[in-house]
């Protein structure tokens, strides 16, 4: 006969469930600072916490990290507007745009993007926005402090719906227990973040009827055809020629950077020679990759002079690529004769590789010159700054969400360039802003152009949208000057759109 002080799973009545893991259950710290901006000293009450979204039969799903601020002096948030950001990857926690030029702290680098020795400094943003608006960095799941719940569960987030799902459920969530629904509403992204951006405002329109006063993307990429260079380098036979067409604008400023166009083009400023590049990229350029093997051997030539030409790699280099040239293969031919790499993020920097085996990057030298400062500046500043604590790892930029799952975009390229002209067309308000760096070799703007150029869009609607121009690359903030002109820009469009 069974024990009577057992219960139905073995279990005697005096033993106890072991306590949950401290991240399962929520958490805030609240602490007040001060920020001049613009001049301005600007008060306010930071919050780092943990925010537990359940199943509606109160299961627990996840655990979202976020760091949000208020300005303290604000007497109606009906009228003050709020700012959701988060990075992209995916696989990137929202550190980025929180230390690089939306918080009102920020990462210290010299006036051209270059960190200091480690462990990097962090100062006062002069720059942040939280002067205009509210702001929160979300952390998708298994970035930042963020964790599924159970963590062997992890896996069913990473995925491209289910990514959009929780983190517009954390929206709708933050937005009841902070009292914001009438806030003017803001979405920022980037990189895949911009992605997620018209994922998000197209479900939570779907689901919840919430509407969004602005989105603001950061080197934006919403058709990724426009990025999906053939992953065979060795054939370049998958019949997508479009990057090969859209990347062509930022090797030529890449070049130019460096030096290593002709005296011609070196006299140039940057936005003639892009102009120049533009045209006959989609032109002549697009023309003759269409052709294929018709293309005559005469032909053939001139475009890979002129490849030559706007590129500064060698034309017989060309030839061997069958006049396509690999991003990952450009960043590494380009400085082949000094021994230095050019970033993927940002062309702007150089790294250094082992030469003679395998034509790709080994590393991006954008990325790992600030990866170290970004990272002991935020585990110090959560702690000693904002004081919250976890011994969890922060996760900056993981891999452990890959494989990434595209389930709903089989035998097609990820495309969320619809989800948002519909988005538009549905709420008449919304206002887009986009940022671009000349020197992105990831999202490279002329392949956001191409992208807002084919969504269809009416007049009405290419008047809500803002472009502008950065002499930076995929992360323009690290420039000095990009980041003061983007944080204006920001500024500017947030002022628009809440009219």
């Amino acid at each position: 006969m069974a024990d009577e002080d057992a219960t139905q799973d073995g279990r005697t009545k005096d033993m106890e469930a072991p306590e949950p893991p401290a991240h399962h259950d929520e958490a805030f710290a609240e602490t007040t600072h001060e920020v001049v901006i613009n001049g301005t000293a600007v008060r306010y009450q930071a919050t780092a916490g943990r925010m537990i979204l359940k199943e509606e039969e109160g299961k627990k799903q996840a655990s979202f990290f976020f760091v949000s601020y208020a300005r303290a002096d604000t007497t109606d948030v009906s009228t003050r507007p709020i700012v959701f950001a988060f990075n992209g990857g995916p696989g990137s926690s929202s550190v980025w745009l929180h230390l690089g030029v939306l918080g009102p702290r920020r990462v210290l680098l010299n006036d051209e993007g270059l960190p200091h020795p480690p462990p990097g400094t962090l100062v006062d943003n002069e720059h942040s926005i939280l002067d205009v608006a509210d702001l929160v960095f979300v952390d998708p799941v298994s970035t930042g402090y963020s964790r599924a719940i159970p963590e062997e569960d992890a896996k069913k987030y990473h995925h491209f719906t289910r990514d959009i799902e929780s983190v517009s459920e954390f929206i709708r969530l933050y937005l009841g227990r902070f009292g914001r629904w009438r806030s003017p509403k803001f979405l920022a992204g980037e990189s895949y973040g911009t992605t997620r951006c018209a994922g998000v405002a197209g479900h939570l329109f779907d689901r919840h009827g919430m509407t969004f006063n602005g989105l603001l993307l950061v080197s934006a990429v919403l058709n990724f055809q426009t990025a999906g260079f053939d992953p065979d380098t060795k054939t370049f036979r998958r019949g997508n020629d479009l990057p090969y067409v859209l990347f062509l604008p930022t090797y030529a400023a890449t070049a130019w950077h460096h030096g290593k166009l002709n005296d011609h083009y070196q006299a140039m400023s940057l936005t003639e020679l892009l102009h120049e590049v533009e045209e006959w990229a989609a032109r002549d350029y697009a023309l003759a990759l269409l052709e294929g093997t018709a293309l005559e051997s005469q032909t053939r030539s001139q475009i890979a002079n002129r490849l030559a030409l706007y590129t500064g790699l060698d034309a017989d280099y060309i030839h061997r690529s069958d006049l396509r040239i690999e991003i990952l293969r450009f960043c590494k031919e380009l400085l082949r004769e000094e021994r230095l790499t050019v970033g993927r993020l940002d062309s702007r920097y150089t790294g250094v590789d082992r030469f003679g085996t395998g034509e790709a990057i080994e590393n991006d030298p954008s990325l790992d010159a600030l990866m170290g400062s970004y990272t002991a500046t935020l585990n110090d500043y959560v702690r000693r700054e904002l004081e919250y604590e976890s011994d969890l790892p922060y996760e900056i930029l993981t891999s452990r969400v890959q494989p990434w799952n595209y389930e709903d975009f089989k035998n097609a390229y990820v495309d969320v360039s619809e989800t948002l002209r519909a988005t538009m067309a549905r709420n008449r308000f919304l206002e887009v802003f986009v940022a671009s760096g000349y020197f992105d070799l990831a999202t490279p703007h002329f392949a956001t152009q191409y992208t807002l150029n084919h969504m269809g869009l009416t007049k009405h609607q290419h008047e809500n949208v803002t472009v502008r121009y950065y002499d930076a690359g995929h992360m323009m903030y690290v420039h000095q000057p990009s980041l003061s002109a983007l944080a204006s820009d920001m500024r500017a469009f947030i002022a628009a759109a809440t009219g």
